[in-house]
């Protein structure tokens, strides 16, 4: 993946960092570290972590805080704060730095006042996003569930009774639909999508995935699997269905491909040659 460095030169400090092409993610950082203690310091960027293993201790704001592994901690830009391990074996994590773009400043305060959000479902979204990005060829999918995170985190952030019921709207859908289906092969970014269609992007989604049982992203996957499977079939080789068909790269047609059809599309295009 571009831009991606590591810093392993210490066992107690394995890095990885990488700046995605995905709008409103400043960088992705994931570190294992045993005794290293942040000092007090602050970010310009809203800071998504998650602990994997162990736990960590920081203040924020004068207040002492921990972030065990099924919490989800949200620190606010331009608020001091610091870091050190809570258990013997340190910890293991991973960030998300977000922009203004995505939480704005009204909710600075409601973050320093609850920084760690205990929510299993808000848990396993920001680990599926963390996934995606570090899959070159599924921007749609992590712009997506950027979205639907930064929509839940602002419902636990914002004045109880401020937000609205989710609401059906299947003109909308229909018209993304058939939008990813004109750019099957171009692909489309869901910044993008809304401003088209136009809507917001967490209604888009939402209205989508209501009307269809299925994301978006999981849609545009699904159709060029199915172009895929029809040029296989043809005699084509995957590396060039992979280009034909909008994947990234062959190994990402392979990924989607074996996950939808249960085989690579070496074996499937083999399968075919032999009847």
């Amino acid at each position: 993946m571009a831009g991606r460095r590591r810093d392993q030169h210490s066992a107690q400090r394995n890095v990885s960092a990488w700046r995605p092409g995905v709008p409103g993610v400043v960088e992705v950082f994931h570190a294992h570290y045993t005794e290293y203690a942040y000092p007090m310091h602050v970010h310009d960027a809203w800071t998504l972590l998650i602990v994997d293993a162990g736990a960590v201790r920081y203040d924020l704001d004068r207040h002492e805080h921990g972030t065990p592994h099924d919490t989800v901690s949200l620190l606010p830009p331009h608020v001091p704060h610091n870091g050190s391990p809570a258990t013997p074996d340190g910890f293991r994590k991973r960030v998300l730095y977000l922009d203004a773009s995505r939480l704005g400043d009204e909710l600075i305060g409601p973050a320093v006042d609850t920084p760690d959000l205990r929510d299993p479902v808000l848990r396993r979204r920001v680990g599926q996003l963390h996934t995606a990005l570090a899959l070159p060829g599924d921007e749609l999918e992590a712009e997506s569930r950027l979205t639907l995170i930064g929509e839940r985190l602002r419902t636990h952030l914002r004045p109880a009774g401020d937000g609205g019921a989710a609401r059906r709207d299947p003109v909308l859908a229909r018209r993304l639909r058939e939008l990813l289906d004109e750019r099957i092969v171009a692909g489309i970014g869901l910044d993008e999508a809304a401003a088209l269609v136009p809507a917001h992007p967490a209604h888009l989604v939402r209205a989508f995935s209501g009307a269809y049982g299925i994301a978006p992203h999981q849609y545009l996957m699904s159709r060029r699997v199915d172009r895929a499977r029809r040029l296989l079939l043809a005699g084509r080789s995957p590396a060039d269905v992979a280009g034909a068909t909008g994947f990234y790269d062959q190994a990402h047609l392979t990924r989607h491909f074996k996950r939808l059809v249960g085989v690579t599309p070496g074996r499937y295009r083999s399968s075919g040659a032999r009847s």
